[in-house]
C-alpha cells in the first residue's frame, strides 16, 4: 500500500476535495492516520478530520451509486482541482 502525502490535496470518491495536513499515530495501536480537512465550505465548521490511512486508501466498487467520480480508491490524489463532481 502507498501511504498518503502530506500537503496534498485528494478527492473523495464522492467528489469533494481534501488537504492532508499531516500524519498522526494513534496512541494505542500506532496505526496511521490521516490528518485532512475539506476544501469546501461546511454547514457543520467541522474543520479538521482523521481517518485510518488504510481506510483512506482503500478501494471501492465503481458500481456504487455515490461514487460520483467513478474512482477506485477511497481518496485520490489529484494533481489540480479540474473539475467539480459535486455540481453535476
Amino acid at each position: 500500500m502507498e501511504n498518503v502525502k502530506i500537503g496534498c490535496v485528494y478527492r473523495h470518491f464522492k467528489g469533494n476535495y481534501y488537504f492532508v495536513e499531516n500524519i498522526a499515530y494513534d496512541s494505542e495501536s500506532q496505526e496511521r492516520m490521516v490528518v485532512y480537512k475539506p476544501l469546501y465550505p461546511r454547514e457543520d465548521n467541522k474543520l479538521i478530520w482523521v481517518r485510518p490511512e488504510k481506510m483512506f486508501l482503500e478501494n471501492v466498487p465503481v458500481s456504487r451509486k455515490d461514487n460520483i467520480t467513478g474512482q477506485s480508491i477511497r481518496f485520490q490524489l489529484v494533481d489540480s482541482i479540474e473539475n467539480d463532481y459535486t455540481k453535476q
